[in-house]
């Protein structure tokens, strides 16, 4: 038993580094751009790492039922997936496509 608590230790802390930096970087992308999108995304992979966070809180560090740790990180995986789901979806604001017209990217005349 004690070999599979290691295991999953050791999986959550990877998925807690890892989640954490592509979220940063997600992050610092949209706060650079303004998209819309990648707002969404960084919001959707955050709940991601945060639901591996606390299932693993829950159960380990307060001593709350396994049980009750799954469904904090269903929920919020959940949350993260129908997020990053949005984030394919949202259009650009109308000023960003004109932009992109003006620079001759959608022009037809030229």
């Amino acid at each position: 038993m004690y070999d599979a608590q290691t295991f999953v230790v050791f999986a959550k802390t990877v998925t807690l580094v890892f989640g954490g930096i592509i979220t940063f970087y997600t992050f610092r992308a949209f706060r650079r751009t303004g998209s819309p999108a990648l707002r969404s995304l960084s919001v959707g992979l955050g709940l991601l790492t945060l639901g591996a966070l606390l299932s693993g809180g829950t159960h380990t560090l307060v001593g709350g039922s396994t049980a009750l740790g799954i469904g904090i990180n269903s929920t919020l995986m959940a949350a993260g997936f129908a997020s990053m789901t949005y984030s394919l979806y949202v259009r650009e604001s109308n000023a960003s496509a004109a932009a992109g017209t003006r620079e001759g990217q959608g022009s037809r005349n030229g």
